[in-house]
């Protein structure tokens, strides 16, 4: 390595802004600006070049922008004008900020997509955290995020000669970026948190979004030692499991310090996925020492306000740490704390196998009492994954709920399609999109004027993918006849088909290819031309999915599909917006049960580009109404029906979607088309937003967390030692609590309407009945004698004697048809159902 001269002393030189603009840093630092038209127009209109020079990056830009070009905006009446009314609305923005409010969220999250020249997310993950924070800014939500500033950040992709994934690491120049660091009492504000026995410091960065702050973590400063302690934050998803649980300390247990550290008091604690479970630990040990809880006690004050959100369909995305990692990281946390480390360990575990290795999502899940899977169907899928969690309850009953996730309406619609909304919707749209009633009005557009719209999105989407595909052409020194062929690459009169996601491979990139000859007979109709778009990143480690990228490359290069198809190189905000505003179709081809959700559909949808999708996350619950097409049916997924998806997925192209784009035209306008693009606009719009997403964790989860931790926290948290002494008392006394005789009073055969008495005898063994639930369930028997479309009903004490209760209640059948019961007890902690503790103690009739 040649010799480096390093500084002695560091400086920060900022731009010298006229009196008249002296705002301008103010404005980019908030990133209001990334999803508000009159904010961003500040920058954009400055400078054009250098805005989209610098990577959309206003404090770069500040930094090109000549003194000239300055001197001559703070004179130009007209810009004035543009940066007055930015800065009244920023102004007016943030006075709707509560001050110190009672409840207080910390959403923590691994990643964040909110612009592309801050590239510390991968995927859509991160960008569904930058949403979450910017619908919790417009509803003037308390909330703040904490995650970790990457020096890194992603990978950026390029492609070689053969098509084959390369990736680039970009550094991040943390003082060229949108992002400050946080100063108290004159000082950059610093974390420690201990890592297998030593000391490590975190710098704590903030970025305005909106209303919301968001909190960073930098672990490469000049105070942490050579050791790995500087690289914990080089990289997202970087380096072996010690990084990674490195990272996931830092997260979690230096991010409820930090928070400390700023003098905020959250009341309720969101974990986006399970990185971040480990903030669980930090909260029971502050417990354990600041009010001398046991570890059940704090156990039991800190579950009531923890949120868990799961994102991950199949056990391979779980981070787990074997026994070895979480001994020497977590031994000085038991010595501190006083907890055996076996109990430590179970929390993490589904059994008492002392070989099980510590789970960050079962973790996530013991020490929530509220956890949400991220669409319906998602629910269903977590249910199963974690039903062993809750072995004596039928998987139906499994205490995950769901909250589909939303896309922030603001951040991703187009600008012609926002112009015409100015037009035809009521002024405040964009304040009051998330009112489903407000969308009706896309009826009144007339569908020349939306398909005009469209066509020039579809213009700058073709010239965007021309531009890249040249750069990157010319970058890997390709012959002069492909750079030729790339500033012609796309027809903007053809149908054209999206497809931009991760290339993991249960989302079969590949399935449209699976019959080449076919698919080429639909891309190349002279007179119905169709063309694919394709994007998307495969995990640097991830050899089958860089494969599959491959593939896609030479098919676009085969002589009879080139112009066809194209693949954009280094998927990121930037590429997905142009996409999803751009293209016609939406395809979206995962194995179905394992995509969660997915929310590039949604964007798309809201862009009023039509979905054709497997039935699978969020577009399960709205395939019928959104005009698009469903690929294939409900079945769960077999390797067998790849042939038949695929299939259908021609059909569909042939019989349907083709001829729908072409045919039955008035003065060039597909009017068919257009009614199912305005039904496109108008429901995904109303009901996949963020907006309606964020509102729903409030009521769901944030507003009733906030409210137990108030109530937990009384008197020095004595519920929870109360709870706990209940609890230990309830554990003596389960094993001779029995079911002495249940049965149906009256006669077993009835008519509908008329009331069936149910009773139940059971021993409590010295408990009161205030201390358990007893509950009937009721369903129809099946062929095999099993319970099915099951309902359950609560039986009240009727009479004691001893420690025998009758407890009963009638039920009234409202349909024909062999019906059967059982019945159960449990303890009545009094919570809603859906909270109930991981293992907690159950007993059926009869077993």
């Amino acid at each position: 390595m040649s010799f480096q001269i390093r500084p002695i002393q560091e400086f920060l030189v900022r731009p010298a802004l006229p009196e008249p603009l002296r705002r301008l840093p103010e404005l980019g630092l908030n990133f209001l600006w990334s999803w508000n038209h009159s904010v961003r127009a500040v920058f954009r209109r400055l400078e054009p070049n250098i805005w989209k020079g610098s990577g959309f990056n206003p404090v770069v830009m500040l930094g090109r922008v000549s003194q000239e070009t300055l001197e001559r905006a703070a004179a130009d009446p007209r810009y004035l004008g543009l940066y007055k009314k930015a800065c009244e609305f920023l102004d007016a923005y943030l006075a709707g900020t509560a001050e110190k409010p009672p409840l207080l969220t910390a959403y923590f999250s691994m990643e964040y997509g909110l612009i592309d020249c801050m590239p510390i997310y991968s995927g859509g993950l991160g960008v569904l955290s930058g949403d979450h924070l910017k619908a919790a800014s417009d509803a003037a939500m308390p909330l703040v995020g904490v995650g970790l500033l990457y020096q890194k950040g992603y990978f950026q992709q390029a492609l070689d000669p053969d098509g084959w994934q390369e990736e680039r690491t970009p550094l991040n120049d943390f003082y060229s970026l949108p992002v400050s660091p946080v100063v108290k009492d004159g000082r950059d504000l610093l974390v420690t948190v201990m890592l297998a026995g030593t000391a490590v410091h975190a710098k704590v960065w903030h970025i305005d979004v909106g209303r919301v702050t968001l909190y960073l973590l930098d672990t490469n400063i000049p105070q942490n030692a050579d050791g790995g302690h500087r690289d914990i934050t080089s990289q997202l998803y970087g380096g072996d499991l010690h990084k990674r649980i490195r990272q996931e300390i830092v997260l979690g247990v230096g991010g409820v310090r930090a928070l400390t550290a700023l003098g905020l008091q959250p009341t309720v604690y969101h974990m986006n996925e399970g990185h971040s479970a480990f903030l669980a630990l930090e909260r029971i040990r502050v417990l354990m020492a600041e009010e001398k809880l046991s570890f059940a006690e704090a156990q039991a004050a800190t579950r009531v306000n923890n949120v868990f959100t799961t994102h991950t369909s199949v056990p391979a995305g779980i981070d787990l740490f074997d026994v070895g990692i979480m001994y020497e990281y977590f031994q000085d946390y038991c010595r501190e704390t006083g907890i055996r480390f076996e109990e430590l360990l179970e929390l993490g575990r589904r059994s008492q196998d002392g070989q099980e290795s510590f789970s960050m999502a079962i973790c996530a899940i013991k020490t929530s009492s509220y956890r949400n899977a991220v669409s319906k169907l998602h629910r269903q899928v977590s249910q199963h994954m974690w039903q062993d969690l809750w072995p004596k309850l039928p998987v139906w009953e499994v205490p995950i709920t769901s909250i589909t996730n939303g896309t922030h309406l603001p951040s991703w619609i187009n600008g012609d399609l926002a112009n015409l909304y100015d037009q035809y919707l009521q002024p405040d749209w964009r304040e009051g999109h998330a009112e489903p009633k407000l969308w009706e009005q896309v009826a009144e557009i007339p569908p020349a004027e939306l398909w005009e719209a469209h066509r020039r999105r579809k213009r700058r989407l073709i010239a965007f993918v021309r531009e890249r595909a040249v750069a990157r052409a010319v970058a890997r020194k390709a012959p002069a006849a492909e750079v030729r062929r790339m500033h012609e690459v796309l027809n903007p009169e053809a149908l054209t088909i999206g497809f931009a996601r991760r290339f993991a491979t249960y989302k079969r990139a590949t399935l449209l290819f699976r019959d080449l000859a076919r698919l080429s007979k639909i891309l190349t109709n002279p007179t119905r031309p169709v063309q694919i778009v394709i994007a998307g990143k495969a995990h640097p480690l991830d050899v089958p999915g860089k494969t599959l990228i491959r593939e896609i490359v030479h098919h676009s290069r085969d002589l009879e599909l080139a112009g066809h198809i194209v693949f954009v190189e280094d998927y990121g905000i930037q590429v997905a917006r142009e996409m999803v505003a751009g293209v016609d179709i939406w395809l979206n081809t995962p194995k179905r049960g394992e995509e969660a959700c997915g929310t590039s559909g949604m964007k798309a949808g809201l862009n009023g580009i039509l979905n054709v999708s497997i039935l699978d996350g969020w577009f399960d619950e709205a395939a019928e109404e959104t005009g698009g097409w469903a690929i294939g049916d409900r079945e769960p997924y077999s390797p067998d029906r790849d042939d038949a998806h695929a299939a259908g997925l021609y059909s569909l192209l042939e019989s349907e979607i083709v001829p729908l784009y072409y045919e039955e035209r008035e003065q060039g306008v597909p009017m068919d088309w257009m009614k199912r693009v305005k039904q496109s606009l108008s429901y995904v719009s109303a009901n996949f937003n963020c907006q309606r997403m964020v509102g729903e964790y409030s009521s769901q989860s944030y507003e009733p967390a906030h409210q137990a931790f108030v109530q937990a926290r009384r008197n020095h948290f004595e519920l929870a030692r109360l709870r706990t002494q209940w609890s230990q008392q309830i554990a003596a006394k389960w094993p001779t609590v029995a079911f002495v005789d249940s049965a149906i009073g009256g006669e077993t055969a009835v008519l509908t309407g008329s009331p069936v008495p149910l009773r139940s005898t059971v021993d409590l063994a010295g408990l009161t009945p205030e201390d358990v639930r007893v509950e009937a369930v009721v369903g129809r028997v099946g062929a095999e004698g099993e319970l099915a479309d099951m309902q359950v009903l609560a039986l009240k004490a009727l009479e004691q004697h001893g420690t025998r209760v009758l407890f009963g209640a009638n039920f009234t059948p409202s349909s024909t048809g062999r019906l059967g019961w059982s019945v159960r007890v449990s303890p009545n902690h009094e919570d809603d159902p859906i909270n109930r503790p991981c293992n907690s103690p159950l007993k059926w009739a009869g077993e």
